[in-house]
């Protein structure tokens, strides 16, 4: 596909890398000639510096023979208007915006969005995708990530395997007959910083990072299976008031578990602001580096704590404080990459890269076929994909053993009148199953080819 991308942050730039490696055809701009001189040095893609609400700048980047654009840059109304001058002017299919307001993303102002007013056809806010995946964490105690497929009827839990699990050194075709009644499927783990697929015959090893697939009904087991046997927390300290934080508090508020939350701001004005917003919540003004708000907020009762203030440097600080004080669980915010790759040497127990989720929610939207769900593993190498099996699918009626999935493709679990299946070689797909499966980078073109509808796009 021919896709622009506008705006060469950060996201951008990673959208960009990833997508240019997996044979699209991209152009990125940006007004900053710094970052465009990055994306030509390092990236096969086409770089141009300029203003991207510019016409002028849109057909020199070819929007007439674009099939998407991507607007990323650091201004929503930017966004927002580079979606409809590409619609409006150069009728663009596909047209994707992040915005980070709340103001636009108010629900009572929905119809904003619509083709006759500003027509973008998705909308990605990265805080409101990050409050998710925190709060899928906190939800699945004992695991790194918790993320949904298929209507939840699926869900992907990633967890470190520590000395207690008892699996670790044991074949997983062994696995396999052990607990044939369990629905969970180990697709590969993350081991010396690099993602490997696992085959039957290959172990799990000490401090290896496991991504398994499981029935979404069958998570505590699969959970007390690898060794994690914890109960969901009911005492949360959050530092940090920005957007992420006040959804965060927002959800756990209404969460059934009904869990006591304390949250410190250090800005006044916005601590009185989201004081305002909460019901349940005590929010208190302070530092979260300060020793003496820790004292006030009672650190020792606490469970979990969630370092998301918009200072990588301060949480990842606020973390290792309160670990040291003996907090069970951590986990902190960090925008740069190179923080998540110590995160084994820092002793959190989670660090969350919010670019990558961003990315992942919008690699979704880029596939062809009928694919929806998209988890990114290893910065783009590996992908885990939620595809349907509709009637043009060269998958229809036949086995597992008698296609052509190459390696670097992993079928993981399959969902048919929402049962979930393991499945096996002799497995028969089946019109309208929705398929669960990893792949390399270099086999997602063969993915789209297995999955793809003549109709889409």
């Amino acid at each position: 596909m021919n896709i622009i991308i506008c705006g060469a942050g950060q996201v951008g730039y990673s959208i960009a890398n990833q997508l240019s490696q997996q044979g699209h055809s991209i152009t990125v701009i940006d007004k900053t000639s710094s970052d465009i001189q990055k994306i030509n040095d390092n990236l096969d893609a086409k770089g141009i510096v300029g203003i991207a609400t510019y016409p002028s700048v849109l057909e020199l980047a070819d929007a007439k023979n674009t099939d998407m654009i991507i607007a990323v840059t650091r201004n929503d109304e930017t966004n927002m208007i580079v979606c409809q001058i590409a619609h409006s002017l150069f009728n663009v299919s596909r047209k994707i915006a992040r915005i980070r307001s709340k103001e636009f993303l108010n629900p009572l102002y929905s119809n904003l969005f619509s083709k006759s007013h500003l027509p973008i056809d998705i909308i990605i806010s990265p805080e409101y995708e990050v409050s998710k995946s925190l709060l899928r964490k906190i939800e699945a105690p004992g695991a790194l990530e918790s993320f949904p497929f298929a209507d939840d009827t699926v869900r992907l839990v990633e967890i470190n395997m520590d000395k207690k699990c008892q699996l670790i050194n044991t074949p997983l075709e062994k696995l396999t007959k052990s607990f044939s009644d369990l629905n969970a499927n180990v697709l590969g783990v993350q081991r010396d910083d690099k993602f490997l697929i696992l085959k039957k015959k290959d172990v799990l090893l000490e401090n290896d990072k496991a991504f398994i697939l499981t029935d979404s009904n069958q998570v505590e087991r699969t959970m007390k299976v690898f060794g994690k046997d914890e109960k969901i927390s009911d005492k949360f300290l959050i530092i940090g008031a920005g957007n992420i934080g006040l959804d965060l508090a927002k959800s756990l508020e209404n969460h059934p578990n009904n869990p006591r939350i304390k949250m410190i701001e250090k800005n006044d004005e916005r601590a009185q602001y989201v004081a305002n917003e909460l019901n349940e919540t005590m929010v208190i003004k302070g530092d979260g580096l300060d020793e003496n708000i820790l004292k006030e907020v009672n650190l020792e009762e606490i469970d979990t704590v969630l370092c998301i203030t918009d200072d990588d440097e301060v949480n990842l600080m606020s973390a290792l404080l309160c670990k040291k004080r003996g907090i069970k669980r951590v986990i902190a915010i960090a925008n740069s990459h190179n923080y998540s790759l110590l995160q084994s040497s820092l002793k959190i127990d989670d660090i969350v890269d919010p670019r990558m989720t961003t990315v992942s929610t919008i690699l979704k939207h880029v596939h062809k076929g009928k694919i929806d769900s998209v988890f990114t593993l290893d910065d783009g190498e590996f992908e885990i994909i939620q595809a349907k099996i509709l009637e043009n699918s060269e998958l229809v009626n036949k086995t597992i053993e008698n296609s052509s999935i190459p390696d670097g493709i992993r079928i993981g679990l399959i969902v048919r009148d929402k049962k979930v299946f393991v499945p096996k070689k002799n497995f028969e797909f089946k019109l309208n199953d929705i398929v669960i499966l990893l792949s390399s980078r270099e086999q997602l073109k063969k993915v789209e080819q297995l999955f793809r509808i003549s109709e889409y796009y």
